[in-house]
């Protein structure tokens, strides 16, 4: 009886976009990957925050706390991952599970089961970012274990996700960038950039902020379909250059941000939509896939 009256007090409008950018971050805070394609899993697009950084009491570490790690490049091979710096040669971590004994580390508020990788990224990072990277080192999520998404915004449903913030996928449109890019102007800052925000999943749409009232996204064909759960609040690695690590205006874009009140029932800077797959797991996301929109209106 919940569902049918969720259906009664809702009114459904569609509208088709398109999928004009997929990005993965194999590693949570290190440089991000454009891909054409990948494969849709419930934890998110394959390979993505499969691994993070962890410091001497293994909590996370992030672009928050290390803004360099925006000058580590990643890129996926056959068998390894690949790390590469300016200052040093690249290092080729193999994607086979590493042996040893799991480690617990913190995601946020989350405990979760890792595989520790060798000593020698450890000593990488340090001879690519310096003494800031020392007691650093990098953990593999153990995929047995499963770290459960925030029951709040689910509807009743479950999902999951690897060493992301909190969600498997993050959606962000064309329109709602070009709408911040244009007060940014306005008040004489310099746009940002996309990759700012790291998103997965770029749709374009020449309506700002549509997708804070979209309930679904639909491949066209019904291959797969994704539900936008959550506005995704946004943090300091904002103000950050993903390519140089430079921070050009500390407190933009989030004071603009904060002034477009895109959210006005919630407090802080808001931009795009965290979300999690529906069905369709083991199918193929692609650039140029056309999307239904499904859009829910109180």
């Amino acid at each position: 009886m919940l569902g049918v009256a969720k259906v009664a007090f809702y009114f459904y409008r569609e509208a088709v976009v398109e999928i004009t950018q997929l990005n993965i971050y194999p590693v949570k805070s290190l440089k991000g990957i454009s891909i054409d394609h990948s494969e849709l899993q419930g934890h998110g697009l394959a390979w993505d925050r499969r691994w993070m950084l962890v410091d001497a009491q293994q909590r996370f570490v992030t672009q928050r706390q290390l803004p360099a790690l925006a000058t580590v490049e990643v890129a996926l091979a056959d068998t390894h991952l690949v790390l590469s710096h300016p200052n040093v040669e690249p290092l080729n971590v193999p994607l086979a599970e590493p042996e040893g004994n799991l480690r617990l580390v913190n995601v946020w508020n989350d405990h979760c089961k890792a595989w520790p990788e060798s000593d020698e990224v450890s000593r990488w990072l340090v001879a690519a970012l310096g003494e800031q990277a020392q007691g650093l080192s990098m953990v593999r999520f153990a995929t047995e274990f499963t770290r459960a998404v925030e029951e709040d915004f689910l509807d009743g449903g479950a999902a999951h996700t690897y060493f992301s913030d909190g969600y498997p996928f993050l959606i962000a449109t064309t329109g709602s960038l070009d709408a911040l890019n244009q007060a940014l102007v306005a008040k004489g800052q310099a746009p940002v950039p996309m990759n700012r925000f790291r998103p997965n999943i770029v749709v374009k749409s020449d309506e700002p902020w549509a997708e804070d009232r979209w309930a679904t996204l639909a491949e066209q064909n019904d291959t797969f379909q994704l539900a936008l759960r959550k506005p995704c609040k946004r943090c300091k690695v904002t103000t950050i250059d993903q390519h140089t690590a430079a921070v050009p205006a500390p407190a933009e874009p989030l004071k603009t941000l904060i002034e477009l009140n895109t959210q006005p029932t919630k407090k802080g800077a808001h931009f795009g939509q965290n979300a999690t797959l529906l069905n369709g797991e083991g199918s193929v996301i692609r650039v140029g896939d056309r999307l239904v929109a499904a859009t829910r209106d109180a």
